[in-house]
Formats: C-alpha cells, structure tokens, sequence
C-alpha cells in the first residue's frame, strides 16, 4: 500500500473526480453520435503531441492541445465529406499520431526524459498540480454551461444528427464544438489516466450508462456518475495494491461495462432506442 501526504491525496481524490466527470460527460456524446473512431484518433494525437512538447522542450499540455484540436479539425469536414468511410480515415490518422508519437520519445534523451516519456502513455496522477486540477474544473464548468445554454440543440443532435438539421438546426457550430470540448477533455485528462489509457475512460463509462436507461437525459446523468466512481475506486486499487493509477481506473471502466451489458435493459427487450422526453 502506497502512503502519501494528506495535501497529495486530496489533490489526486479531486483530479479524480473532474477527470471522471468531464470525460463521461463528453463520453455520451462520443458513444451517441459515434465518434469513437475520431476520438480515438484525437486521444492519440494529444499523445504525440505531449510527446512533442517534451521533445522541443514546450509545456507538453499546449502541444497535447494543439494535436487533438487539429486532428478534430481535420477529421469531422473530412469525415463528413469524404467519400471514404470514417472508420478508414481515423484509421490512417491513428497510425500516423501514434507513430509520430513513439518517434518523437525513442528521440528523447535521459533518464529524466524517459520518466516524463512514460507519464505521458500511462499518466502521472501523483504530479498533479494546483494548476492541473484549475484546468480541469474550468473545463468541467465550460463543459456544463455550454450544454446548458444550448440544451434543446444538443439534445436534438444526440437524438439525430439529421433529424435536427430537417428541424432548422445548424448543426455544425455543435458538432465541431463537441470535437473541440473532446480534444480539450482528451488532452487535460493525459496527465490523469495516460495517453494510450484515457479514451477508454470517455467511451466505456458513456456505453455503460447507456445500457442502463433510454433517456438520454438520464444518460448524461449517469455516466459522470459512473465515471466519478470509476476513478475513485481506480485510485484506490492502485493505491492499496501499487498498481498503475491508468490501468487500474479502465480496468474498473471495463469491468463495469460488463456488468452493465449483463444486467441491460436493452439487453433484455432487444431495443436500443435512446428517448427524449418531449414536453407539449
């Protein structure tokens, strides 16, 4: 069992539960409109982007940030208007970030640099900062507040994308503002879970919720919930047992994902038509 100060573990119990809940929230969007394969993509490019930083010697954060928002830029027009399939594109953008990635740590040099190599695929949750943790809460609360000013059109999108363009909704401000809250959410969360570990946290906590409830309300309920609690007994594990923090919170994710899909609703009436309630 690992023993830390009271001051280190309250900082890492709160990057717990923002990491959490700001990458289920965005989970819901990412599972809802299938955009796993371009987040996948984007949490990649913030990696080689952090690996970057590390490599020119620039604050990895702004280089994770720069990767993920231009692959988020280059993947939903192309995505939307190439005649190839989206699946194909992220794919060919997944290999090229990774590489560029493992090419730019194999150039760093020392001890030193191996360490902060390392934090970065698998996390660091132990140096977090005050400022980290700032980071985090300001993107939680952005996240909130956007999705509460523009309730009625990222319910109609989550929905259906072209149901609510047929309504009169420009959906591309908030199709790409939910590329841009995903690469910030993928890129804050690098130091919390790793860059090859912290899109499963978005994607599996999100998939868990949905199999729970049709109500899409719900689901954006729920999965910060269950992503809030993943964490915190992620870091408990990896705490008691010495486990990497990363690896011990997805595998919590995965194991409750399981369950999730056992116990299912969905699973069990063969319907998987998420609802929003309309009131007259």
């Amino acid at each position: 069992m690992i023993f830390l100060s009271s001051a280190l573990i309250l900082r890492v119990i709160i990057g717990a539960i923002l990491a959490g809940f700001s990458c289920s929230m965005m989970g819901t969007f990412v599972v809802q409109m299938d955009l796993s394969s371009i987040g996948f993509a984007m949490s990649h490019a913030a990696f080689a982007g952090a690996a970057l930083g590390l490599l020119i010697s620039v604050e990895p954060l702004f280089c994770a940030v720069g990767f993920a928002l231009l692959v988020a830029l280059l993947l939903g027009p192309i995505s939307e208007k190439a005649r190839l399939s989206p699946g194909v594109i992220t794919g060919v953008a997944f290999s090229v970030t990774m590489a560029l990635g493992f090419i730019f740590l194999n150039l760093q040099p020392g001890a030193a640099a191996t360490g902060a190599a390392l934090s970065i695929l698998w996390g660091s949750v132990f140096g977090l900062a005050w400022s980290d943790l700032l980071l985090l809460l300001s993107l939680s609360v952005g996240i909130v507040l956007i999705i509460g000013l523009f309730k009625k059109e990222f319910m109609a999108i989550l929905f259906d994308k072209k149901t609510a363009e047929a309504s009169g909704i420009n959906t591309s401000p908030f199709y790409f503002s939910i590329l841009f809250l995903t690469g910030l959410t993928v890129a804050f969360s690098l130091k919390f879970v790793g860059g090859l570990l912290v899109f499963a946290l978005i994607v599996n906590t999100a998939a868990s919720a949905n199999q729970f409830t049709y109500d899409i309300k719900k689901v954006l309920v729920l999965s910060p919930v269950i992503g809030i609690i993943c964490c915190l007994l992620g870091l408990w594990l990896s705490l008691e047992f010495d486990f990497p923090v990363g690896t011990s919170i997805v595998a919590i994710t995965a194991l409750v994902f399981a369950i999730s899909v056992l116990f299912s609703k969905k699973r069990k009436k063969g319907n998987d038509t998420l609802h929003i309630p309309v009131r007259s």
